[in-house]
């Protein structure tokens, strides 16, 4: 008796490979369609085509032809993540892990291979790494973390102020987040170069990967030896300390993980939002009219261009349903973050903006969401609006057909942001930006209610003088109280 196809569209049945340039270029086994290779180029399109024929969630092939479910609606994903009862992140669930499907030599294995972390555990285990790293995080001083984002790019600025033109990817959004991780675990003194590089190669699975990810666990299990010795205010110290009890490898292991999801995820969001801004001017204007903020920016970046496309895998705990199709127990899924954010059922038209909605995919959800967004969503608040403040002019040194991107199953990253600006001098770091010169607010503007101001009196003179044309001078508001939009400017910025 012939076994039953795991997929619908029986990815057990022999096919022959199309040549270059055939429309069916991009089928596997099956007639299934490659999430990798040639005709996989766009994955946006993949995503779409895949909708179009099979609805909320379709069958797919990963590399060497491993079959795997896209969750492509927005609903569907939400269900799938929310849901650990049936659906679980342990990859050695995976039937496809235990029946030869997937090699040794995989190269999709460093994104799911089992790790002792919390984004890979289940139940009591979950809870006890997951609080641990929660409980750490919680000790973050967020104003504080502000001040030193505020700083940092500050810092970063200098370096290329002077020049009016700079590079923000490799000067500027591949650095900030880097900076201030290290700030964050406790070692300012290991940022360097290497560090950022190593960091950003590891997840990308090329020759080097193993170098850099050797490289990277060196520096972080000497920084959990140095804190268990000497603990200090830092998240590592915390970790270390939780009443979880993790151990070194523990520990290390966590740092890493931490580390390459904020690290990956805030230099795209970085990108991101800074591209849009010099190539929409629909969104620069938002900003620049006070009809959109920042905060309200990154959001929207976060919906069109999350900084994963995609998470794999999930895995059905049981026989189940999803989206019309039977999914069986050990069947992968591809939480489909870019996928979902486009769903046409919660976004009928994409050009709408999502101003004051965060319920896009892009920090997942349920057990397993992103414990540390609110870092990731300071970094990039603070560190544009630093940016735009101390350049104000800042333009795309090219045309925009000319950025390029390299596009993986996990996410899309752009590859340069040339950028030209007026040259300006170096600035202390240690002090506030220097703003431009402010916009007149119509005389009506108010925050809040307006306050009352005493007009100071005309002298009194011994004899009577012909009445002088009546003028009214406002007492100013003292130095040490500032007026509330600027107390609120501050208290954002962490000043």
């Amino acid at each position: 008796m012939t076994p039953e196809p795991r997929f619908p569209t029986g990815t057990d049945a022999p096919t022959t490979a199309p040549p270059p340039g055939c429309p069916a270029h991009g089928l596997g086994p099956g007639g299934l369609r490659r999430l990798y290779g040639p005709g996989a180029e766009d994955l946006g399109a993949v995503y779409e085509e895949l909708r179009a024929q099979h609805g909320t969630v379709a069958p797919a092939l990963l590399h060497e032809d491993v079959p795997i479910w896209v969750v492509l609606g927005h609903s569907e994903n939400m269900h799938m993540v929310r849901t650990p009862s049936q659906y679980c992140r342990d990859p050695r669930l995976w039937s496809a892990m235990h029946d030869g499907t997937i090699k040794p030599d995989h190269p999709l294995l460093p994104h799911f291979a089992w790790q002792p972390v919390c984004s890979h555990a289940e139940g009591d285990e979950h809870q006890r790494l997951r609080g641990a790293v929660t409980g750490a995080m919680s000790t973050i001083d967020h104003r504080g973390i502000r001040r030193h984002i505020n700083r940092a790019t500050q810092h970063l600025v200098n370096k290329f102020c002077e020049s009016g033109r700079a590079e923000l990817v490799s000067q500027f959004a591949e650095h900030l987040p880097m900076v201030v991780m290290c700030q964050i675990f406790g070692m300012p003194e290991e940022y360097n170069d290497q560090l950022v590089h190593a960091t950003r190669d590891l997840p990308k699975g090329t020759e080097t990967a193993l170098a850099s990810n050797a490289y990277l666990m060196d520096v972080l299990m000497r920084l959990t030896a140095r804190r268990r010795a000497q603990p200090e205010d830092d998240f590592t110290s915390h970790l270390i300390r939780d009443p979880a009890g993790l151990n070194d490898d523990e520990v290390g292991q966590h740092l890493r993980v931490v580390l390459i999801a904020a690290y990956e995820t805030t230099t795209n969001l970085l990108a991101n939002v800074l591209r849009v801004v010099l190539t929409d001017p629909r969104f620069r204007a938002q900003l620049n009219g006070g009809e959109m903020t920042v905060p309200q920016a990154v959001e929207q970046s976060l919906w069109d261009e999350p900084p994963f496309s995609t998470i794999l895998p999930y895995v059905a705990k049981q026989d189940t349903e999803l989206g019309g199709q039977a999914i069986r127990k050990g069947d992968a899924l591809l939480f489909g973050i870019a996928p979902g954010n486009v769903d046409p059922r919660v976004r009928p038209d994409l050009t709408a903006n999502m101003k004051g909605n965060r319920s896009h995919l892009a920090f997942g959800g349920g057990p397993h969401e992103c414990p540390g967004q609110d870092i990731g969503r300071a970094i990039a608040d603070v560190g544009v609006d630093a940016l735009l403040t101390r350049l104000p002019d800042i333009q795309l040194d090219c045309e925009e057909d000319e950025l390029s991107w390299v596009s993986s199953i996990s996410n899309r990253h752009l590859v340069e942001l040339p950028v030209r600006f007026t040259p300006r001098p170096q600035q202390d770091v240690m002090t506030r930006p220097e703003h431009p010169a402010a916009v007149p607010r119509p005389s009506n503007w108010q925050v809040t209610a307006p306050q009352l101001h005493k007009a100071v009196p005309e002298p009194v003179t011994p004899a009577p003088a012909p009445t002088p044309t009546p003028t009214v001078t406002v007492t100013p508001e003292p130095a040490t109280r500032p007026g509330v939009f600027q107390r609120l400017l501050r208290w954002w910025r962490g000043d």
